[in-house]
């Protein structure tokens, strides 16, 4: 039985109203959920202001704008930071994250974007100013100083595996930049503070190295002093140092020996992996020689202790790498080599400044 025209019309009318009345409620709420702000991440300050000294650190608390926690594993901290200004951890710490920003060495400011999954993310500025202390007076600026156990061990090890390596290389696969003691020196030095990365070994054509972890607190030649980084004119450091030709790329043994390293003893028992063995020998066209003192080789199993050096030119050769024991360089026979206190050529034990610690 069909309905009347009147009462079709009142219940379409109703439904209508309905409709229009389920549209009232929703509209606004979707319209109000489609241009409400996306959840964001909140940090407790956008810009940071620290020392250039490789040392000092500030921590920042990171956490949702909504009350979600945040996981360590969906945030990215950004930055196009190729001069290595500073360093970034993060650390779970309940709902939130502890965001710690560890100066490097280079002044100057850096952009930081944090990002994390589904929420904005956050930018902030970190500002790193001079820091050209040098607590010791010896020449060498606080932000070379390695002052972390695990930088000082970093750096003997790379520095004493580098000078083995190419002692064990054939003469042909030296690296040709070599070519006296103070070169191989300079060489090992100069890589021990690299970032040991690919690159740089396929640039430096090296392999089948140990694994060893690289300084932390800068690297070579990311430092104010850039690829100069060898003391060549006496005096403390000043920030004038940075400009006024302070500091090299070369410098020769007596420069190593004077303004680079100090002294430890004459006792070579007191020598550490990666110390250095200076001889004056006034006979020689160039009387200062040096040593490295390696220790025990990471590259064999054998537990003698060895001292790599390079002879030098003379007039018959370029001169070349070698690689010996330390109780065989005790007894050499030339009693002028061998690194005992009773033998006054033998000028003593010495240790880079950059591992120089307080007494």
């Amino acid at each position: 039985m069909s309905l009347p025209p009147a009462a079709v019309s009142r219940a379409v009318a109703i439904r209508l109203f309905a409709i229009i009345l389920l549209l009232v409620a929703v509209v606004p709420a979707a319209i109000y959920e489609f241009r409400k702000p996306a959840p964001e991440l909140l940090v407790t300050s956008n810009s940071l202001e620290l020392p250039a000294d490789g040392e000092s650190s500030a921590h920042l608390t990171l956490r949702a704008s909504d009350g979600q926690r945040l996981d360590q594993s969906q945030v990215t901290v950004l930055s196009p930071d190729d001069q290595k200004k500073f360093r970034a951890e993060l650390a779970q710490a309940g709902r939130e994250l502890q965001f710690r920003v560890i100066a490097g060495v280079q002044p100057g400011s850096a952009p930081v974007q944090i990002v994390a999954r589904n929420l904005r993310g956050v930018a902030l500025t970190v500002t790193l100013t001079p820091s050209n202390s040098d607590r010791f007076g010896d020449g060498t600026p606080d932000f070379l100083r390695l002052n972390a156990p695990s930088d000082r061990d970093a750096f003997r090890r790379w520095f004493t595996l580098l000078a083995d390596y190419e002692s064990l290389a054939p003469p042909e696969r030296v690296n040709p930049e070599i070519n006296d003691c103070a070169a191989l020196i300079r060489f090992a030095y100069r890589g021990a503070l690299h970032a040991h990365d690919a690159a740089w070994m396929s640039e430096s054509k090296l392999d089948s190295l140990p694994s060893v972890p690289s300084v932390q607190k800068y690297e070579y030649p990311f430092t104010p002093l850039d690829a100069a980084f060898l003391r060549v004119k006496p005096g403390p450091f000043t920030a004038d140092d940075l400009r006024n030709g302070a500091f090299a790329q070369f410098a020769d043994a007596k420069s190593l020996k004077e303004l680079n390293s100090h002294f430890i003893s004459r006792d070579v028992r007191q020598g550490r992996p990666g110390d250095l063995l200076f001889y004056r020998q006034l006979e020689q066209n160039e009387p200062y020689h040096s040593m490295i003192f390696i220790g025990r080789s990471q590259f064999e199993e054998d537990p003698a202790e060895l001292v790599v050096y390079h002879t030098g030119p003379d007039q018959k050769s370029r001169g070349e790498i070698r690689r010996v024991r330390l109780s065989d360089l005790m007894r050499h026979p030339s009693p002028r080599w061998r690194p005992v206190p009773a033998n006054g050529n033998f000028l003593g034990v010495y240790r880079w400044n950059i591992l120089r610690e307080a007494d």
